[in-house]
């Protein structure tokens, strides 16, 4: 594992030009959408993806995704529904609110362990809850079963219990949570 120097890294979107450094994380279905679908989701208007390269390394130290979402009253979820609602004023309650959602987030498996998931998370949060280009009240993510865990470190709760025994949770934060904070 290299020591990572978190002021050493470099954040930039990914375009059509870009070189992609080395990567290699656990899970070889996020190390294939990197290098073989994430230009392809961008030129389809579908999803962005940052990547962070540290560059004494010449390496790709992580990467994410991000895309538009909602998270969506369902009658047979009410105690969920209503744990959404309780921060939210009478009057601004609506059936559905504006989200982001983490489409994909990897960590280089040389640089794991470090706090970099959490500090793109951080970062997340921060720009969504503080820049403000649009309005967004939540991140959702799909956690696979094994980043169940590390997203419950982070603040997110399942959004459903329907989907407990799946390969994925739905989750999401509430970035008020994160402005108060």
């Amino acid at each position: 594992m290299v020591k990572i120097d978190f002021s050493k890294l470099r954040q930039f979107q990914l375009t059509e030009d870009s070189d992609i450094k080395p990567f290699k994380c656990a899970d070889g279905d996020l190390n294939d959408f990197l290098f073989e679908d994430a230009k392809h989701f961008q030129r389809e208007l579908m999803a962005v993806t940052y990547l962070l390269e540290y560059m004494e390394q010449n390496k790709t130290v992580a990467y994410f995704s991000l895309l538009a979402d909602k998270i969506i009253f369902n009658p047979d979820e009410k105690g969920v529904w209503n744990k959404l609602n309780r921060n939210i004023p009478n009057s601004k309650r609506r059936r559905s609110y504006p989200a982001v959602k983490v489409g994909r987030l990897a960590v280089n498996e040389d640089y794991s362990g470090q706090g970099l998931g959490t500090f793109i998370l951080d970062n997340i949060k921060y720009a969504f809850s503080n820049v403000k280009r649009l309005g967004c009240r939540f991140i959702t993510v799909d956690a696979l079963k094994t980043a169940v865990p590390f997203y419950e470190r982070n603040g997110f709760q399942y959004i459903t219990e329907s989907d407990k025994d799946d390969e994925t949770r739905l989750m999401f934060f509430d970035l008020k949570n994160f402005i108060n904070v």
